[in-house]
């Protein structure tokens, strides 16, 4: 297994453009898009493929294989693109679709030993993959922890599945809440960066972000991104305004008190490719 020691001497972890604003304007990332399926309904969600029109998580312009995801990552370096991360973020969560994102993190890693390695979960499956994610080399995760509170957690879910049950309500999230704090604990144990990312939704969780903050800040992630909700007219969410500016200033200034702020988030596709301070494209 790959001790943190060992990692952060292979990877230069200041090159990761969404833990730091100043490498976003000179790192690319790019997400390969090889998890379509996921394993919670989140209210503010609509997955989708063969998307070329909206710039938001959860969509992408395909599903790849690992080897196709792979050819893709060669051909954008030999363009000359200055990427310093690869990700795994969707369209769907990558740990409901192990086989796709350790082969595919696995190909990587192989070609490309100086490559800063990440996912983005939901967390629900974290703790049955944490030491795969450490023996691969992933460097930095992010988990996406909307409540620290179950029966507000359930208001963001529609529905949450796990060992071969659908949970509803607060059930759902109290499950999803104990399995994201199993895993971010084994992670931080592990020595890996965590990044928590909270859709800041008006009227649900707005007033309890601040919670969120404070909690995961104790136990060791070292960011958060307070993302504001993109209504998808085809969600539950899909009728909910969109976060004002001074909505999003006033919950980030609390959260800040707790765990750095990430204020740079371009609110990526699942197959964002380029720099952050740059206009996306998919190739």
């Amino acid at each position: 297994m790959t001790s943190a020691a060992e990692l952060f001497r292979i990877v230069d972890i200041s090159r990761h453009p969404c833990f730091g604003a100043r490498a976003a304007k000179t790192w690319g990332r790019i997400h390969l898009p090889v998890a379509p399926k996921c394993n919670i309904q989140c209210n503010y969600c609509d997955r989708k493929t063969d998307c070329v029109n909206e710039s938001r998580p959860g969509v992408s312009a395909s599903v790849q294989s690992p080897d196709e995801a792979v050819a893709w990552l060669e051909e954008i370096l030999r363009q000359g693109q200055e990427i310093s991360v690869v990700g795994i973020a969707g369209p769907g969560d990558p740990l409901a679709n192990p086989e796709q994102t350790f082969e595919t993190l696995h190909k990587v890693r192989a070609l490309h030993e100086d490559m800063i390695l990440c996912l983005s979960t939901n967390g629900l499956a974290l703790p049955d993959h944490v030491d795969e994610i450490a023996e691969v080399g992933t460097s930095h995760v992010t988990v996406t922890v909307n409540a620290v509170d179950p029966e507000i957690g359930g208001r963001m879910v529609g529905w949450v599945y796990y060992e071969g049950k659908t949970y509803r309500g607060t059930d759902a999230g109290k499950i999803l809440l104990e399995r994201q704090i199993e895993g971010v604990r084994g992670i931080i144990n592990h020595g890996l960066i965590v990044k928590i990312n909270t859709v800041l939704v008006p009227g649900v969780n707005d007033q309890h972000i601040e919670d969120v903050s404070r909690f995961f800040a104790a136990e060791g992630a070292e960011i958060q991104n307070v993302i504001p909700l993109i209504p998808v007219v085809t969600t539950p969410f899909g009728t909910v305004p969109e976060p004002t500016p001074e909505l999003i200033h006033s919950v980030r200034a609390k959260a800040g008190k707790y765990i750095s702020q990430m204020a740079h988030c371009a609110r990526c596709r699942a197959d964002a490719c380029g720099k952050l301070a740059l206009p996306e494209g998919v190739e």
